[in-house]
């Protein structure tokens, strides 16, 4: 498949209509193409716990569920540890286990609290599990501000000569999916994520522990509707690309928009897409299936498929 060229008022990225890379057409936006693929889908210490955040004013409790993107309690020793290094919002205690008072295991995480000047309780093992949302804390836990959207205007700009690499997620409900998903799109570079207000799961504890940190460096966007967002992202030169064990085209023929301003679309678990959702795509695609198993769990899906993204833009580069 040839890259396409222009498109879009005023975009660099591929055009629309015309020519043999015209926006396929057909059910969903697939390609016709003879011959149906079967793919995988998206388918400082204290021995006390302190009452809060230390000096005047009354801080919200931490603990309160907010309207944005959630956040506030991080759970597991790599998420906490993350939340600390990033220094990117205020974290007001880190409560651990007293059964690991002096273990090794945690003894980073105590030092560089303590030069952070963040409070820093020791409580017992059946409080805390008491206390936690995630199964296996590991005897750590953070309360923190809640996690900052990204600007959704920013995460359609080039930055620092990068093009956008989105990723939305349509439905996606089960928290250590959507966790394993944010860790993934880290790794492999996506620069900035969507995920709807409604309908779809936002960073609870669980998604925080399976990030293993990642929440706190992946910008993340709050949508109120993803169909009409997507209709934002074409607007503005950026591909639309839907992953469902329904189309008849690989993942790996996307190579020639590698390169280009692109945005992956995974599908809810055992739904995939929305029907107003793969109307928005460009083209739908799936990972080939050779094996039994006709489909892949959405958070490996999402592995597979931003790091064929990143392969291509490496490639180009």
């Amino acid at each position: 498949m040839s890259k396409p060229a222009g498109r879009g008022r005023g975009s660099s990225g591929p055009k629309r209509g015309g020519g043999s890379n015209q926006r396929p057409s057909g059910r969903g936006g697939q390609q016709g193409r003879p011959g149906q693929r079967r793919g995988g889908s998206a388918g400082g210490s204290s021995n006390r716990r302190s009452g809060g955040p230390q000096g005047g004013g009354r801080e919200a409790d931490p603990r309160t569920p907010g309207r944005g993107l959630g956040g506030k309690q991080v759970e597991g020793r790599q998420a906490v540890r993350e939340l600390l290094m990033a220094e990117k919002r205020k974290i007001y205690e880190i409560i651990i286990s007293a059964e690991l008072e002096g273990d090794a295991g945690v003894s980073d995480i105590v030092e560089i609290a303590r030069a952070q000047r963040v409070p820093l309780s020791y409580i017992a093992r059946a409080k805390l599990d008491r206390d936690t949302r995630s199964e296996a804390p590991q005897g750590v836990m953070a309360l923190a501000a809640e996690l900052e959207e990204a600007d959704f205007g920013e995460l359609l700009r080039t930055r620092n000569g990068v093009k956008p690499f989105l990723v939305a997620v349509d439905g996606v409900t089960d928290p250590g999916n959507l966790g394993a998903i944010i860790r993934n799109c880290d790794g492999a570079g996506v620069t900035g994520m969507l995920l709807p207000k409604h309908r779809a799961v936002h960073v609870t504890p669980t998604v925080a522990k399976a990030s293993a940190g990642a929440i706190e460096h992946v910008p993340i966007a709050l949508v109120p509707g993803l169909p009409a967002t997507l209709a934002q992202l074409k607007d503005h030169g950026i591909w639309i690309v839907g992953l469902d064990d329904g189309a008849d085209r690989d993942l790996f023929e996307l190579e020639s928009l590698a390169d280009e301003p692109i945005c992956l679309v995974l599908g809810a678990e055992g739904d995939g897409l929305s029907r107003l959702v793969r109307q928005r795509c460009d083209s739908i695609v799936a990972i080939p299936m050779l094996g039994r198993v006709s489909s892949l769990n959405v958070s490996a899906a999402a592995a597979l498929s931003t790091y064929e993204i990143t392969r291509g833009r490496k490639r180009s580069s």
